[in-house]
C-alpha cells in the first residue's frame, strides 16, 4: 500500500492476501469465498483492534502522512469562490500561508492556513509548510481585513513550525508570531481554529488563537515535535517515541486538559484514506462553530476569547507564606 505507515503493517498485509486470493479465484474459477470470508472477518476485527488503540506515536506518523489533506484540499471541498489574497504589504509573499476570501455556505469567510507541499518540488516552494514573518504578516493582514468587513475567520493549522533560519530571525519572526498572538486575541470577529495535521510550537499558535479550538483525530499540536524534545531531555532524537508519549500531544490529551474545544472524528485510517468524507466530518463542525458564534456580540466574541485561554493551565503563587491556586 502507497503511504503504509509501520503499525499498518498487518494491516496491509492482510488486504494483499485479500486481493491475491480474489484475483486467483477470477482467474482459475476455483471458489474460494469461505477463506476470503474468513479473512475479511479477521481484517475486520484487526482494523477495529488496531484503529481503536492507536498509540501517540503512530498518531504522529499519520499528522505527518504525506497524503493528509491540506489547507487547499478542504478550502476547496469546503468553500467556493475561493480568492487566493498575497503579499505582506512589507516584504514579500510567503507560499507556506495560503488565505484570502471564500463562501462557506452562504457566509462570507476569510479562510487562512498552513501550506505544505505534496511533492519535493512544491514542498521546496513552500518551505515545507515553515511560514518565515512574512507569511504571519500576511495572515494577520487578511484577519484585520476580514475584521473590517465583518466576515468569521476559518484558520487550518498545520506546521511543524515556523522557520528558525536566520533570514526569518532577521526579518522579526518571534515579533511576527507575537504580534499575531496579540492581534488575534482582540478580534472582534469569530474565530475559529482547526489543526489538520501537526500543530508545531509559536508556528501554529501564531494562528491558533480562537473562539473556537478544534483538532482532527489523529493531529498533534505541541510546544516541540517529539524529536526535538527527546534530543533536549534525553540527547537522542531516537526517542521520540517515549517523548511522544509522555508531552500529551494527541487530540485526546488535549481536550481532557481543555486546551481544544472539540475533537473531529477522522476516517477511520487517517484523512488521507478519504479526504471527501473527511471535509465532511468537518463541515459538521465549523457549522456548529458558526451558529454559536455568529450569535455573540464583538464585545461577547472578545470575552468569550479571553475567558477561554485564562482557564487553561494551572498556577500557583505565594503570599506570606501561602500557596494560593
Amino acid at each position: 500500500m502507497a503511504g503504509e505507515l509501520e503499525f499498518e503493517r498487518p494491516i496491509s498485509e492482510l488486504e494483499k492476501k485479500i486481493a491475491e486470493l480474489r484475483s486467483f479465484m477470477a482467474e482459475k474459477g476455483i471458489d474460494l469465498s469461505d477463506e476470503i470470508s474468513r479473512l475479511e472477518e479477521k481484517l475486520s476485527g484487526l482494523q477495529q483492534n488496531t484503529y481503536e488503540n492507536i498509540k501517540p506515536w503512530d498518531r504522529v506518523q499519520i499528522a505527518r502522512h504525506a497524503e493528509r489533506p491540506t489547507t487547499l484540499d478542504y478550502i476547496s471541498l469546503l468553500m467556493t469562490d475561493f480568492m487566493e489574497l498575497h503579499g505582506d504589504r512589507l516584504y514579500a509573499d510567503d507560499a507556506a500561508i495560503v488565505g484570502g476570501i471564500a463562501m462557506y455556505k452562504d457566509v462570507p469567510v476569510t479562510v487562512i492556513g498552513h501550506q505544505r507541499g505534496k511533492d519535493t518540488k512544491e514542498n521546496l516552494r513552500r518551505n515545507f509548510g515553515m511560514p518565515h514573518p512574512e507569511g504571519y504578516r500576511k495572515a494577520l493582514r487578511l484577519m484585520k481585513q476580514a475584521e473590517k468587513f465583518g466576515r468569521p475567520i476559518i484558520c487550518f493549522i498545520d506546521t511543524k513550525g515556523a522557520y528558525p533560519g536566520k533570514a526569518a530571525e532577521e526579518r522579526g519572526q518571534s515579533e511576527a508570531i507575537a504580534r499575531n498572538l496579540v492581534e488575534m486575541a482582540g478580534l472582534k470577529v469569530p474565530v475559529i481554529c482547526i489543526v489538520i495535521g501537526e500543530g508545531g510550537s509559536g508556528g501554529a499558535l501564531a494562528l491558533g488563537v480562537g473562539n473556537h479550538v478544534h483538532m482532527l483525530e489523529n493531529s498533534t499540536y505541541s510546544v516541540i515535535s517529539p524529536e526535538g524534545a527527546a534530543a533536549i531531555l534525553w540527547k537522542d532524537a531516537s526517542q521520540a517515541k517515549r517523548a511522544a508519549e509522555s508531552m500529551k500531544i494527541t487530540a485526546p490529551d488535549l481536550k481532557e486538559l481543555g486546551i481544544i474545544d472539540e475533537i473531529i472524528t477522522e476516517v477511520k485510517g487517517g484523512a488521507h484514506r478519504d479526504k471527501r468524507e473527511q471535509a465532511a466530518m468537518i463541515d459538521a463542525v465549523i457549522t456548529q462553530s458558526l451558529e454559536e458564534l455568529l450569535n455573540l456580540s464583538e464585545d461577547e466574541l472578545i470575552e468569550q476569547r479571553y475567558k477561554k485561554y485564562k482557564k487553561i493551565g494551572q498556577f500557583s503563587f505565594v503570599t506570606d507564606s501561602i500557596v494560593v491556586k
